[in-house]
């Protein structure tokens, strides 16, 4: 790539942000961008900010390529959902940080991006975050008698039941998980080297 082709794209990418920090100054945080890639913090989920970054002709976001969730188990904001926008007209991703509370819902983007609905329910299956009119809200990775949402942090590592095979009837049978710790005496002298 030459030199005037990386400024030209530089440029574009502060023209961007510029343009979004002017329209959306109440909702964006603050914005950051590296490697051709632009990430928006917002400070609540918008819908609008979506619907413009798909039909405005300067932004043109017409694909989403991914849909993550992660949670921080802290009081206030305790998941955060970041979706990673593509626009092939401009040759730039975008990422946009949304914040969600544990006890909130946020209202589904499949309307604009159809790829959304599966990569909604992921979310929902692991993290129990709701997704308002999503048609198809259910479970995706998991069990349909799977109870909690297992990327959780309060999750507990072992699960709650265990599931078993038997060989006799031929059919899956699941139990409450029992874990017995008995007392052992570790010796830690290594009867090789003497």
């Amino acid at each position: 790539m030459t030199n005037n082709y990386l400024k030209k794209k530089f440029s574009q990418i502060l023209f961007f942000v510029s343009y979004l920090k002017i329209i959306f100054s109440t909702d964006i945080k603050y914005i950051t961008f590296n490697n051709n890639q632009i990430n928006i913090f917002l400070k609540k989920f918008n819908l609008d900010i979506f619907f413009f970054l798909k039909k405005n002709t300067f932004f043109q976001y017409k694909q989403l390529i991914d849909l993550i969730g992660f949670d921080t188990s802290q009081k206030t904001q305790r998941f955060f959902l970041i979706y990673s926008l593509l626009s092939i007209k401009y040759n730039n991703r975008i990422n946009l940080y949304c914040p969600v509370q544990e006890l909130f819902s946020i209202t589904t983007i499949s309307s604009l991006y159809s790829s959304a609905g599966w990569s909604e329910r992921e979310v929902w299956d692991l993290f129990g975050i709701f997704f308002f009119y999503n048609s198809d809200l259910r479970r995706i990775l998991t069990d349909y008698g799977f109870d909690g949402h297992p990327l959780r942090k309060d999750f507990p590592l072992s699960g709650f039941v265990e599931l078993f095979y038997n060989e006799s009837t031929q059919q899956l049978y699941y139990s409450q998980l029992a874990l017995t710790q008995e007392y052992r005496d570790f010796k830690f002298s290594n009867p090789w080297l003497k």
